[in-house]
């Protein structure tokens, strides 16, 4: 893409919480060699679109390790209350915001349990936001599967027209990859997607978060399989 608009500047976020019910320690447990977060905060720092990577974290634990990482990622310790089980990823973003004054264009917020994600796919989005005059974007990818409601209606393809696969354009499904923000409707209480939404579409394969041992099992097989290519 070519060169960012002169006012436009990106930062980015990864929010590591210390506690973790479904996996412990699962932000900093080893996966395929590196730490979790690790894959995440390396794809940041790769894309040359993005002027600053914070982590939001309330763990000392966490810190350390990220900070053994790379000396660019710059910490920002999390009070307590925003880091509980109920705690939103929003309430995150608006700390960070306000107690690192961040005036800043756009937000990039990433999730570690997506370790697919690349520096390619953060620079094609961002590129994709800025070609379209978006004001948010959401990453996805495409699950050509039929979905139902409970009381037994279809969601989203007819029954009676029963689609074939290779023919059918399928759904997208936000994969919880990453997101990007206006900072200035952040500040304005917006939720992390507002205003004109675009869709960056991933790859199949980064359907998968890691929110449950069995994934990471299967996400962690798939990944030693890539590299020992």
């Amino acid at each position: 893409m070519k060169a960012l608009p002169g006012d436009c500047t990106i930062v980015a976020v990864v929010p590591l919480r210390g506690g973790s019910k479904s996996i412990p320690g699962k932000n900093v447990k080893m996966f395929c060699g590196r730490p979790l977060c690790e894959w995440t905060l390396r794809a940041l720092l790769d894309c040359s679109l993005i002027s600053k990577l914070f982590v939001s974290t309330d763990s000392e634990e966490i810190a350390a390790v990220v900070s053994s990482i790379d000396s660019r990622i710059q910490i920002h310790r999390r009070p307590a209350r925003l880091a509980a089980d109920d705690s939103t990823t929003e309430e995150a973003i608006f700390d960070l915001l306000t107690a690192c004054d961040i005036r800043d264009k756009f937000i990039v917020t990433a999730q570690a349990t997506s370790p697919q994600t690349t520096s390619k796919d953060v620079t094609e989005a961002i590129a994709h936001l800025i070609d379209t005059g978006a004001d948010s974007l959401v990453s996805c990818v495409r699950t050509r599967r039929f979905f139902w409601r409970d009381d037994g209606t279809p969601i989203n393809y007819d029954p009676a027209r029963r689609p074939l696969r290779q023919q059918w354009a399928g759904t997208l499904m936000e994969n919880g990859a990453f997101y990007i923000s206006s900072v200035e409707q952040l500040r304005r209480g917006s939720a992390r997607l507002h205003g004109k939404v675009a869709v960056y579409e991933m790859d199949e394969g980064a359907s998968i978060e890691l929110d449950e041992l069995a994934d990471w099992e299967i996400l962690e097989a798939d990944f030693r399989k890539k590299i020992s290519k």
